[in-house]
């Protein structure tokens, strides 16, 4: 016989193969059949196969009948052989399980079909069983043409015809189960429906049309799964195939199950939790643990005992590895061992893949589920916070809570079996050890357990630097958050690269802790990999070795590597989740609001509404003074309380103590009915004016429309291209001051509440529209309601039923309008300031005016206002022939399709120009060359047994070995050390996108949600700066390590290659098909977690809003339906990657098992033992190897979707430059006149969008005092942003001092102009960084500037002075005192521009005198512009702009102006004076 047949399995083994593939297609058969009996889910089964199907395995069966009759007949009078016996058994097994095909194909039994496909095919195991069928007909074919016939070795005919056509039958089933698909008649009914959008039809040439049915609208099909579907995750493979066929989006995914919804499981988990802590501000870590364990008790069981067969299974290698090598050797203890040997490692491989699979799955999805019930916890307990526990922390940081601790505590669940996993694994080892070595073993313990005990320490050091790493991440997120709130003011004052540097150096101290985190860890890994050297050493030179045993050894140490490389993460873990464990804890156990402060009695129960007795509230409880003092008030059903009172008096601290926000030290405080609030902020949520408006009540058509007529909104609406559906930006950033203003009235009203209270809500809008709202809200549609209004316009106090006074916390004077005027010296205050403004107003138009007041009235109509807004022109108002308007704020933007390698290219060029990339594969490279170095030594250089003489010197054998292996370690510390770098160096795109960022026009963050940036800046900044380092390291490693695998296997069996170069095909296919469904869902993943974060500031900001209105709930069910949409397509990546995983698993199974059966067919002396079993111990490695390397490049590139999202931020368009060369830059004492020439301005806010402002010419005398009147919306405010270049013309000059504005930097004309901006805006830090953010004043000057704003002593008082501080958004000073520190900025600025936006809404009447006086005083040389609704505010102006719809109406004095009775100017000044002396 010629030696090639030698190497080829015999007859007996191939129809042993055989009868082993039927028995185990029958068993699996069988037990689908029980699973469907014992549940209670209802399919729908198949109705139609095709018939050539039906046809080939009826056909097929008779025919293996007919051979097995032929040759039981044939064979009866003959000797009985073995190998006869063999082939008749597998004939018959062919015979039954072909014909059970065809009964379960002719009954449509669902275990051959994918489910949830109306174009279906045979399930993933069925089609690979047929391949593997096709793969051993094949080979039989092979061996029956190729070799034996040629050798002339005995063949007969029906052999031959039995091989051909079962190759035949191979080929045929495994074209119909791959190439054609399968109709099925009723798939609409079956519970598993297709996840696909119900406008999509997906066209491919054939006329064939996907199912109509939203993935949205179902749940996901994991719910209702067989035992194989979970088994094999065949469960998601229609989303999997859809996501082939069409780019999916999040109603292509579907829903998730009750117990993996947050909606479902949060509710359980609460309760729980509350009923052990009694209320969730007493949580403890520890407690919040116990319940965050109970609430997964189910999957850590499942996963635990998965875990725990696992490593059992993976322990069977390495500890039949030495009899493997006795075998190869000839050392046969009984007959068939080999078949014993293979099956054994056979099946547990098989088991350790399918129970890897399923652990890593259901680890995810308890992560997910953990992550979702923390983020609703930390989201639920932001709206209980008192006011005083919300200034512990700034909206950065619980965001933050949200985005990474969160996040970190459900990775954890990766890690939670790690501990004790290790433990056994240590022990499994160490058992083997002992089997083989005997006490040599006792070292290696020894050893393991000091270097276990050495990492103890690098843990708590790592976990106190990960502590230092989460509070500057804190830190720098609440500051961009701030930032990005503030950008507006940040840009008209030149300040924006200031705060750049200023989130520049935080990144900088927070990359400083990241670098000793990250150089901390890759030196532990580096002791760490030096371990299995130190136990192999120490056991080696203590033993005298064989090569069987070595090899063991070897295959322990490389099963033991994966556990003791893997603690550092495990240690770093435990230690980021016991720091965010903590910091969520600290931030639950705050203080919430005090449940006692309001006694709340049931609508209709009283005849008061409001009432306090004695009342003491304090904001400070730390304080000694209370807030406010001594407070008795009693509100009866239906009056009308007027609060009025100075700047920083209280007023809106009462307020805030009748809604229950302040904390009460004593008295008592009773509400009767339901309350509705409006801030003097106003708080608009992102989504349209309808939303808004209805704040989740239900429309009501004729109360709607009635709202918005006494809201004066129905001109806006009509302006509007979408009307009320038009989406307001975050903040209401597309909407003027007066519309954000007047849709939160709007939202008051429509709630239809018992108790209205209004907190200076006429402030922002203009004369006239105040007094519509005035007159039609509170007067008219809230006439039989109770109201209590603060406000500063004095016009508004005479039709009160009761007024208040405040001054200093305490309510001074109480009573009706004309009785305070005759008794108090407070009220007077008030009143004086308003009197000496009318007064002035009077003498200026020589005592006419209010001689002709009804004349006007009759001119001027007051059920509506003229508003043709500027801000409505952003929200798409068109000329009538433009083309549809799309919404200011869109859906975020996601890149499509694969990820291109500009994106990898981009990211490893960062660091030293990729000049490190080729260091780091060559150090990959060495470390795998000198692991399989160090091995192949072993294995070579030691006796296959004891009575063997080995080839050389025991001393010689050991230093080799640890020279080769230490050497490996020093590459993995190299390695370490440069992936560290790479990292590192990201920093560099952290600093190009916030360049980009704060360089961008002021329209991107328009129309963009703060959300999507810090998205950016914290999770996609996370996974920049360590786990894509990671994942690319792991890719690299893997992949050198799989060709390693391959060199030794194939070296000792070149013919490996005959199946590994097909699966390796196979392999990629599988991943290729696998990717445009995971790259989707992952970026879905990244789109969806903007959303929540959005929804999280917003409610922050809004939360005395929510709470006052009572919608709390509302919010939190929005908030867990945001979180579901984020964990839906989370949950199917995880599934997604399982899939794929596990047939890569099978594939290298088929592999490794073909080598091992070649393995044993060679007959003994042909190749050496050792170097054979050396195969086997890579080979038991391959599919971990070859499924990780899969998996890490899915991961990496689900992962670099977070630097395609940062680079999409560093493409965004500029602002033009802030300082240009020198020749084109103004003189330092530019501009020395102040003198602005405005010709022919036309402004348009977008291209596609109309003009605002309609080729406007005039010109601001130098040093003059210029007064912009108009409607809302007119035009005042952008022409205020064209003079600060916030939005460039589309044509037109504006000339300052002969200077056109468009040909210097920005920096250059900023920051020689100086404005008071409508919102008062202070940034968190001192009152020295707010007046002086760029350092450039003295203290002698600051003191100065608050002196003159009348702030001055108000600082005194404080105990930090200059350094007192201020908490975000400056919310520890009241609205007016914010307005004044705006007013210092500028005096310390002295620009010879100064311009006045709407400055004095927020204060009343004597602050807003005190600001004019001021101004007067210190601005005598100066241009002053001044955009008012108070026209007190612009009388003693030099000149008048009127403007209407963009255009100049009419400019000039106020005095002439006035004289002329028909000038809208006239009416105007009429219309306010009316109001002034009306009652209303």
């Amino acid at each position: 016989m010629n030696l090639d047949t030698v190497f080829l399995p015999k007859p007996i083994f191939l129809h042993g193969l055989s009868s082993i593939l039927h028995i185990l297609l029958l068993v699996a058969v069988l037990i689908s059949w029980v699973w469907k009996k014992i549940t209670t889910c209802v399919v729908n089964e198949f109705k139609e196969t095709p018939n050539s199907t039906k046809l080939c395995s009826i056909g097929f069966s008779f025919f293996n009948f007919v051979l097995f009759l032929f040759n039981y007949f044939y064979w009866y009078t003959s000797d009985w052989s073995e190998e006869k016996a063999v082939t008749l058994f597998d004939l018959a097994l062919k015979t039954v399980t072909w014909f059970v095909l065809f009964v379960c194909f002719q009954k449509g039994f669902l275990f051959f079909f994918s489910l949830g496909q109306r174009k279906r095919k045979f399930s993933f195991f069925f089609r690979a069983w047929c391949v593997f069928y096709l793969f051993v007909s094949c080979y039989c074919f092979v061996v029956d043409i190729v070799v034996l016939y040629q050798n002339h070795i005995e063949l007969t005919v029906h052999c031959m015809i039995s091989d051909v056509v079962s190759f035949c039958v191979g080929l045929f089933f495994c074209y119909v189960g791959y190439c054609v698909k399968l109709e099925s008649e009723e798939s609409d009914r079956t519970i598993h429906e297709p996840l696909l959008n119900g406008d999509t039809h997906v066209g491919n040439g054939n006329g064939l049309e996907l199912q109509a049915t939203k993935g949205s609208d179902t749940v996901a099909p994991f719910s209702n799964a067989g035992f194989w579907s979970l088994l094999t995750f065949t469960w998601v493979s229609p989303l999997i195939a859809f996501g082939n066929k069409k780019t999916l989006d999040l109603e292509d995914v579907p829903q998730l199950d009750s117990r993996d919804s947050v909606v479902g499981a949060f509710p359980i988990f609460r309760d729980k939790l509350e009923a052990d802590c009694g209320a969730i501000n007493r949580v403890t870590t520890l407690k919040l643990v116990k319940s965050l364990i109970i609430s997964g008790k189910k999957e850590i069981f499942i996963t635990a005992s998965l875990a725990l067969v696992n490593t059992f299974s993976t322990y069977v290698g390495p500890y039949l590895i030495d009899s493997f090598v006795q075998y190869l050797d000839g050392k046969r203890l009984y007959e068939n061992q080999g078949y014993v040997l293979v099956s054994s490692f056979f099946f547990a491989k098989l088991v350790e893949s399918l129970t890897n699979r399923q652990q890593f799955f259901r680890l995810q999805q308890l992560g997910l589920r953990i992550q979702a019930l923390l983020v609703t916890l930390i989201y639920n307990k932001a709206l209980t916070l008192s006011s005083q526990s919300r200034q512990c922390h700034t909206s950065g940081e619980i965001i933050n809570f949200m985005t990474v601790d969160a996040e970190t505590v459900g990775s954890f669940s990766w890690y939670m079996h790690d501990l004790w996993i290790v433990a056994l694994q240590v022990t499994l080892a160490l058992l083997i050890l002992y089997k083989n070595l005997g006490l040599a073993s006792v070292a290696a313990f020894v050893t393991t357990i000091i270097v276990m005990l050495a990492t103890l320490p690098t843990g708590s050091f790592q976990e106190k630097l990960h502590n230092k790493l989460m509070e500057s991440k804190d830190t720098r997120m609440k500051t961009t958050s701030e930032i990005l709130r503030n950008m507006r003011i940040l840009k008209l004052q030149g300040w924006e690269m200031k705060f750049l540097s200023k989130i520049t150096e935080l990144r900088d101290a927070e990359q400083g802790w990241l670098k000793k985190y990250l150089y901390t860890s890759a030196v532990t890994t580096f002791v760490l990999w030096g371990t299995p050297i130190l136990v192999s050493v120490e056991i080696f030179k203590k033993k005298k070795l064989e090569s069987g045993k070595v090899l063991s050894a070897l295959a322990t140490f490389r099963m033991l590597q994966r556990p003791i490389y893997s603690l550092p993460d495990v240690i770093s873990m435990i230690a980021q989740t016991k720091v965010s464990l903590d910091r969520i804890g600290s931030f639950l156990r705050l203080d919430d609001l005090q449940s006692d402060v309001v006694k709340k009695l049931p609508p209709g129960s009283s005849d008061t509404a409001i009432e306090v007795v004695n009342g003491n509230f304090s904001c400070d409880l730390s304080s000694p003074n209370p807030t406010l003092q001594n407070v008795n008030l009693k509100v009866f059903h239906g009056m009308k309380v007027a609060v009025c009172g100075t700047v920083g008096s209280g007023k809106s601290t009462l307020l805030s103590c009748v809604l229950g926000e302040v904390p009460k030290i004593s008295g008592i405080l009773k509400v009767c009915g339901t309350k509705a609030y409006v801030a003097q902020s106003p708080w608009i949520q992102s989504g349209t004016i309808e939303d808004n408006i209805l704040f989740g009540e239900h429309m009501v058509k004729e109360r709607y429309e009635m709202v918005l007529e006494a809201c004066s909104l129905k001109k806006d609406l009509e302006i509007l291209s979408f009307g009320d559906q038009t989406v307001i930006g975050e903040r209401g950033i597309n909407l003027s001051g007066g519309q954000k203003q007047r849709i939160q009235i709007a939202r008051a009203l429509y709630q239809d509440a018992d108790i209205y209270l209004f907190d200076d809500p006429f402030s922002a809008v203009d004369a006239h529209t105040g007094s519509h709202l005035f007159k039609e809200c509170l007067l008219s549609v809230l006439s039989s309601k109770t109201v209590v209004y603060v406000t500063h316009q004095v016009e508004f106090l005479p039709t009160a039923d009761l007024i208040l006074v405040i001054k200093d916390g305490k309510i001074t004077q109480s009573g009706k309008y004309a009785s305070l005027l005759d008794i108090g010296t407070d009220f007077m205050e008030v009143v004086g300031a308003h009197r000496e403004a009318l007064s002035a107003l009077e003498s200026l138009d020589g005592g006419k005016t209010s001689n002709e007041i009804s004349t006007f009235e009759q001119e001027v109509s007051i059920s509506g206002t003229h508003e043709e807004a500027t801000k409505d022109v952003q929200n798409g108002k068109a000329d009538d022939n433009s083309e549809p308007k799309n919404q200011l704020v869109q859906e975020e933007e996601r890149e499509k399709g694969k990820v291109g390698f500009s994106v990898y290219w981009k990211y490893i060029t960062t660091a030293y120009g990729g000049s490190v990339v080729p260091f780091i594969l060559l150090a990959y490279i060495l470390f795998q060359a000198l692991q399989i170095g160090s091995n192949y030594w072993m294995a070579w250089a030691t006796p296959i047994s004891a009575d063997v003489e080995p080839p050389v010197e025991g001393t010689t054998l050991i230093e080799v070995y640890v020279g080769l292996a230490f050497a490996s370690s020093i590459c993995i510390l190299v390695r370490s050390m440069l992936l560290v770098t790479v990292g590192l160096f990201q920093h560099i795109l952290f600093k190009k996108m916030h360049l980009c960022i704060f360089r961008a026009p002021m329209s991107f963050f328009d129309s963009t949600p703060s959300g999507r940036i810090l998205n950016r800046a914290s999770t996609d900044q996370r996974a920049v700066d360590t786990d894509i380092p990671d994942k690319i390291g792991t890719f690299a490693f893997s992949m050198i390590q799989l060709l390693g695998i391959i060199a030794v296997m194939s070296q000792v069996a070149w013919q490996v290659f005959i199946v590994f170069l097909p699966m390796i095909a196979v392999s990629i296919w599988y991943q290729r098909y696998y990717l445009p469904s995971a790259r989707e869902l992952s970026r879905l993943g990244g789109v969806c977690k903007a959303p929540i974060i959005q929804h999280f500031a917003e409610t922050i900001s809004g939360t005395l809003t929510i709470r006052s209105f009572d919608k709390q709930s509302r919010f939190h069910e929005t908030n867990m339906k945001l979180i579901d949409g984020y964990s839906r397509p989370k949950f199917n990546i995880a599934a997604a990657m399982e899939w794929l995983c596990f047939r890569l698993d099978m594939l290298s199974l088929i592999t490794f098992a073909f080598s091992l059966i070649f393995l044993i067919s060679i007959p003994p002396g042909i190749i050496n033992p050792g170097i054979a079993g050396l195969a086997v111990t890579y080979g038991l490695n391959l599919n971990i190897i070859q499924a990780w390397m899969i998996l890490t490049l899915c991961n990496l590139e689900n992962k670099i979707i977070s630097v395609e999202r940062m680079l999409q931020y560093t493409t965004i368009p500029s602002e033009p430059p802030l300082v240009l060369e020198e020749e084109n830059r103004p003189i330092p004492s530019w501009p020395a006149y102040g003198e602005v020439d405005i010709r022919n301005l036309q402004v348009r806010y977008a291209p596609h969008l109309p003009l605002v402002l309609h080729g406007l010419t005039c010109t601001f005398r130098g040093g003059l005092k210029t007064g912009i009147v108009g409607r809302t919306g007119s035009g005042k405010s952008t022409l205020v942003q064209a003079l600060f270049r916030l939005v460039e013309p589309s044509a037109g000059e504006l000339i300052i001092d002969n200077i056109n504005i468009y040909t210097i930097g920005l920096h250059d004309l900023r920051s020689r102009l100086s404005i008071i901006p409508q919102d008062p805006t202070m940034f968190e830090g001192t009152v020295r960084s707010n007046l002086d953010p760029l350092e450039e004043y003295t203290d002698e000057q600051i003191w100065e500037a608050l002196d003159k704003c009348q702030l001055g002593d108000e600082v005194r008082k404080n105990e930090g002075k200059l350094d007192s501080s201020v908490s975000e958004n400056g919310e520890n000073w009241s609205m007016g005192q914010r307005q004044l520190v705006c007013l210092g900025r500028v005096l310390l600025k002295k620009s010879k521009i100064l311009v006045l936006d709407e400055a004095t809404a927020s204060v009343d009447t004597a602050t807003d005198n005190l600001i004019q006086q001021t101004l007067r005083k210190h601005f005598t040389d100066s241009t002053v512009i001044t955009i008012a609704h108070r026209i007190t505010s612009v009388l003693d102006s030099d000149m008048v702009l009127l403007l209407s719809q963009g255009l100049v109406e009419e400019y000039d004095s106020p005095t002439t102006l006035l004289e002329d009775k028909s000038s809208s100017f006239a009416k105007l000044v009429a219309e306010y004076t009316s109001r002034s002396n009306s009652n209303f």
